[in-house]
């Protein structure tokens, strides 16, 4: 009986997903009842430029329409980079000869010399990819991982190399204070949290989309710095024998 049950069960979900495979029109043009202010995709589509004085449609939704959600977005990462911090905080402190032990790893002159090269370029790649979010494809979140690569790259390479974990924190408070402080500035002048100024700037150009750039430079800086913390941290341990 029990397999009965899982076969026509498992019937009913193959019927249903084979059947929105054969009603998406694969191949179709129907680009106008996509762009159709009908539909949710062709209102953002249509409206953005116009509203946001944003030409990167993903990134009006993400930090404008949608933009209380990216803020618990990097809440629930600022909590779950916390936790793990100090998980293995208390463990480093516990190894009296860590910074000895990662001293001691070998690194060869090619990849010092290669690390302190790329270096500068990556950071800058991450730091332009946060700041024109609003106008190409990237963000805050891409950019700052970027950037993060770059230490991780230093971390590896130069054993002795070390990030100052008191300024981080104080970038890392003062971005997650300046998002949270745009919001309310929404609430202050009478709008909505979070609520944009679409009037500031020219569409197409950098000082374009009001606040949406300033927010994502803010956590692109937030997520640079988190990222950084943990492989920090994390390359510091020492495995257990």
């Amino acid at each position: 009986m029990k397999k009965v049950f899982v076969i026509i069960l498992l019937a009913v979900f193959g019927f249903f997903i084979t059947k929105t495979f054969i009603d998406i029109p694969f191949g179709e043009n129907r680009i106008d009842e996509v762009t159709s202010n009908e539909t949710v995709a062709g209102y953002y589509l249509n409206n953005t430029p116009v509203k946001t004085k944003v030409s990167n449609v993903v990134t009006a939704i993400v930090v404008n329409y949608r933009g209380l959600d990216t803020l618990g977005e990097v809440t629930v990462l600022f909590l779950a980079s916390t936790g793990l911090a100090s998980i293995l905080y208390r463990r480093k402190r516990e190894e009296e000869e860590e910074d000895a032990e990662r001293l001691s790893l070998p690194s060869s002159r090619i990849m010092r010399t290669g690390a302190r090269v790329l270096f500068p370029a990556i950071v800058l790649l991450g730091i332009y990819v946060f700041i024109h979010g609003h106008l190409t494809p990237g963000g805050g979140f891409q950019g700052g991982t970027i950037v993060a690569t770059g230490f991780l790259l230093m971390l590896i390479s130069y054993k002795g190399f070390n990030t100052d974990h008191n300024r981080m924190v104080w970038i890392e408070s003062l971005a997650g204070l300046s998002f949270v402080g745009i919001g309310i500035w929404g609430l202050l002048s009478g709008n909505t949290f979070l609520e944009n100024i679409p009037e500031v700037g020219v569409l197409n150009t950098l000082i374009s989309g009001g606040l949406i750039p300033i927010i994502y430079i803010v956590v692109g800086f937030k997520v640079a710095v988190e990222l950084t913390g943990i492989l920090d941290i994390l390359l510091k341990i020492k495995p257990n024998k």
